[in-house]
């Protein structure tokens, strides 16, 4: 991997029922499966997917937002859904991105959010692998 600008780290232990810490310590979880478990507390692969991939896509939004010369306010909420696999009997992930603009038009969130879609690098690493759906809306 060249040109890398930083690297994080997190070291996972016991799966999705085991612990998960990043190197510095700001991340230090139990993790619990909801399905599973539903009164353990604790965080998931999921949640922690839709915490990473709202902050990282709400980042390429402002950022094409502002090229684009538009002042814009926005949310981002990502909802990771855990899924059942028919094709192999497994699981896999979807996910929605629920975004709310102030500033623009229902018309120029819809296209700002697909241009966003385009270039933040939570949606170019997911292309093709997983369903995501877009659900933009001007506020």
């Amino acid at each position: 991997m060249s040109n890398a600008l930083f690297t994080a780290h997190a070291t996972a232990k016991g799966g999705r029922n085991g612990h998960v810490k990043s190197d510095d310590g700001l991340i230090d979880l139990n993790l619990s499966m909801p399905t599973e478990n539903p009164n353990e507390e604790g965080s998931n692969p999921e949640q922690l997917f839709a915490a990473t991939y709202a902050a990282c896509y709400d980042g390429a939004l402002n950022l094409v937002a502002s090229n684009k010369k538009k002042d814009i306010e926005s949310t981002t909420t990502a909802d990771v859904s855990f899924l059942k696999d028919p094709e192999d009997n497994g699981f896999k992930i979807g996910v929605t991105l629920n975004v709310n603009m102030s500033g623009v038009s229902q018309e120029e969130a819809e296209k700002l959010a697909e241009n966003a879609h385009q270039v933040c690098p939570y949606s170019k690493a997911t292309r093709g692998n997983i369903e995501v759906t877009l659900n933009a809306k001007a506020v």
